[in-house]
C-alpha cells in the first residue's frame, strides 16, 4: 500500500479549520514552514515523519489519525470518527444515520 498523501493533507485541513485555525496558526503552533502547510495539505509535497509528528502534536491528533488512509489497520480510527460524528445526535437522527449506513453497507457488500 502506498502513502496517500492527499488523504493526510485532507485529514490535516478537516482537523485544522475544527480548531478554527489558519494555515499561519498550525505553521506557528507545529514549527512548520507557513508554505509547507498549504503545499501538505494540498499534497503537493511530501511531508516528513518530524513534520508529521509536529503537525500531529499541534493538532492535538495521533499519526494513526492523520495517516488512516494509508493504514491497513485502521477501523479503530473511522470507528472513531464516526463515533465523534454521532455523540451530539437525537435520537431521531441516529435511527436516520442508521439506516443510511445500513443501506451504504448493503450496497458496498453487493458490490464485490
Amino acid at each position: 500500500m502506498e502513502i496517500d498523501y492527499k488523504s493526510i493533507g485532507n485529514r490535516i485541513k478537516e482537523l485544522r479549520t475544527a480548531k478554527g485555525w489558519t494555515q499561519a496558526r498550525l505553521a506557528e503552533e507545529s514549527g512548520v514552514e507557513p508554505s509547507n502547510i498549504s503545499h501538505i495539505e494540498r499534497a503537493a509535497t511530501k511531508l516528513s515523519l518530524p513534520t508529521m509528528v509536529s503537525i500531529a502534536n499541534a493538532l492535538g491528533a495521533s499519526l494513526d489519525e492523520l495517516a488512516c488512509g494509508s493504514l491497513v489497520k485502521s477501523t479503530h480510527i473511522y470507528a472513531g470518527m464516526i463515533d465523534s460524528l454521532v455523540s451530539d445526535c437525537t435520537a431521531e437522527e441516529l435511527k436516520a444515520i442508521s439506516e443510511v449506513i445500513t443501506a451504504v453497507k448493503s450496497a458496498l457488500r453487493s458490490k464485490g
